[in-house]
């Protein structure tokens, strides 16, 4: 059970990573972040060679929604041979909670896509970047169900390290690869922080207790 002083960060942390998003969402709206986008996708496409490219689309595919849902899959088996309900529970919505939300956020910005220079090909709309609000949900909320397995420190710090690569190599695999911008990668890592905390912290403050 999480202790009152954890979820109250955990609500605290909840509420700027919603506000963080909503900034940027008006950001974008406005067209401020025009120059910043521009100016961080030259500099990533800039680094363009054949085996950076490899792995930028080795990137790109774990963290796309096939993969999310194997990935998703075989956690879900784990937690049922070990019968962790708790843990299941959590872990379901915020999995299968993400794409949905993630839907209804494009719907409701209709962001076009980058025409720049794409390595791949993709469509419907661009705000927030659904691979990376997937690579924040399904890899925090791993780390979260490892974490208490994990006793030595330098073992967290190698989790916290492991997950944190995985995150930003996905979000920026997107930006190299020509089809999201920078605000759109940092908006989905905004939302999904948000939506994450939103729901351990629901839990643990009103489920488990009732």
């Amino acid at each position: 059970m999480i202790n009152e002083k954890r979820l109250r960060k955990m609500c605290f942390f909840a509420v700027l990573s919603f506000i963080g998003f909503c900034s940027m969402a008006i950001l974008v709206k406005a067209r401020i972040l025009h120059r910043f986008d521009h100016t961080v996708i030259h500099f990533v496409q800039g680094l363009e060679s054949e085996p950076l490219t490899l792995v930028m689309k080795f990137f790109t595919r774990i963290g796309s929604f096939p993969s999310i849902m194997v990935i998703f899959l075989f956690v879900l088996i784990i937690l049922g041979i070990y019968k962790s309900k708790v843990k299941l529970l959590i872990f379901g919505a915020v999995v299968l909670g993400t794409p949905i939300l993630n839907t209804i956020l494009k719907l409701s910005f209709h962001r076009v896509r980058p025409n720049l220079h794409r390595l791949i090909e993709i469509g419907g709309y661009s705000f927030p970047s659904g691979h990376s609000m997937n690579a924040v949900s399904v890899y925090c909320v791993i780390a979260y169900i490892l974490w208490n397995h994990i006793p030595g420190r330098i073992e967290r710090i190698v989790l916290i390290f492991t997950t944190s690569l995985f995150i930003l190599m996905i979000g920026i695999s997107r930006i190299y690869l020509g089809v999201h911008y920078p605000s759109d990668v940092l908006a989905g890592y905004l939302a999904s922080s948000s939506w994450i905390l939103a729901v351990i912290w629901f839990y643990h403050k009103y489920v488990s207790r009732g």
